[in-house]
């Protein structure tokens, strides 16, 4: 605990662990971070907005290693344990009994493994993997791979172990799978999940999603989202860790994870699983709503929507730009003989819930 002690004066920093803690964001309302956005706006549109936030507000990249505040540093405020606060948590990790080091889901925080032997050590795992991106991401300088929104401790063999293979579908512990393909654990999923989506929006074009998780896109019209991982920011919620090292990362850095912050954004822009809205104000509330649906799949002409209880509701078609081409108010039975051919994603909004279902126009 002197070590920690002793790291936080080193940092000069004016926050106390006390304050970090209490920094969450007040949720079921909108924090005032996310003031500028436009969240009328789905889709495209929504997705490049917060685009432009956290890249705005990333006033500060952290040099990988140095003799001045590092990402080391930070991470070991960062990614501690609340079970033990001179440890960190190991993405990846799931037993600290077993006597298997690889296995571990906590490690002294100073127990860094920098060069020679390993064993037992923790080190950076890169998320968004380096070598998947492109350009790939290098830690020489401060910038896109020295990001802490995508370094996790993990523990060095299980680090190399993930090495750069694409994220894919298992179930239980993390592990290598079929195909050559990494299943990061059920616990550490949704946190996955969450860290490739930021990256995706902090660096378009270097960090596509779709070269870190393997499996089909059917959610996302613009083909730039794998379901896999809009299923498992549903399935595996925000955990308090993921919470915290958010305000501690937004204090260093000076912007967020919008995902961790409200993962039901990620429903707003890629469709797909409808996750928590952290907020509870984007979506209304779920009460005992009907099941949904929408048919013909593929249509000519009209397009139906059934199982809708409420008497008001707005409906919204999307192009494959995002570009809204049909609003209407209460009407079930949708006339789309007029829209060109493609793919459409025709949103469904009530009090009660918000449907979006993906739709082909002859």
């Amino acid at each position: 605990m002197n070590q920690i002690n002793s790291l936080m004066l080193k940092l000069n920093s004016s926050l106390s662990f006390s304050l970090i803690f209490i920094l969450h964001f007040s949720w079921a309302q909108i924090p005032e971070y996310y003031s500028n956005i436009n969240f009328e706006q789905h889709g495209v549109s929504l997705r490049l907005q917060l685009s432009n936030l956290i890249t705005d507000t990333h006033h500060t990249f952290l040099p990988y290693t140095s003799g001045a505040t590092d990402t080391w540093d930070v991470m070991r405020i960062s990614d501690l344990s609340s079970d033990n606060s001179g440890a960190v948590l190991l993405i990846y990790g799931y037993d600290d009994d077993d006597d298997d080091f690889i296995n571990d889901r906590s490690r002294d925080a100073y127990d860094t493994c920098h060069t020679g032997w390993c064993n037992g050590k923790w080190n950076r795992e890169h998320v968004f993997a380096r070598s998947l991106s492109n350009p790939p991401l290098t830690t020489t300088d401060p910038g896109p791979g020295t990001d802490i929104h995508n370094l996790r401790a993990a523990d060095s063999q299980k680090n190399s172990e993930r090495s750069n293979r694409f994220f894919a579908d298992g179930s239980g512990n993390s592990g290598i799978i079929e195909g050559g393909l990494y299943f990061p654990g059920d616990e550490w999923k949704g946190d996955v999940a969450r860290i490739i989506m930021y990256m995706y929006l902090r660096y378009p074009g270097q960090c596509n999603a779709v070269n870190s998780a393997a499996g089909p896109i059917t959610y996302a019209i613009q083909n730039d989202m794998p379901d896999l991982l809009l299923e498992w920011n549903q399935e595996d919620p925000v955990s308090d860790f993921e919470l915290t090292r958010n305000d501690v990362i937004y204090y260093y850095q000076g912007n967020r994870n919008p995902f961790i912050d409200n993962p039901y954004l990620a429903s707003l822009i890629w469709n797909g699983p409808q996750a928590v809205d952290a907020w509870e104000t984007l979506s209304g509330p779920d009460y005992d709503a009907q099941p949904v649906t929408v048919y013909p799949n593929v249509t000519d002409d009209y397009i139906t929507i059934s199982g809708l209880g409420s008497k008001e509701f707005k409906t919204t078609i999307y192009n494959q730009l995002g570009q809204a081409v049909f609003n209407n108010n209460n009407q079930k039975s949708i006339n789309v003989s007029k829209l060109p051919a493609g793919v459409y994603i025709l949103e469904v909004r009530s009090s009660q819930q918000l449907n979006p279902f993906k739709f082909i126009k002859n």
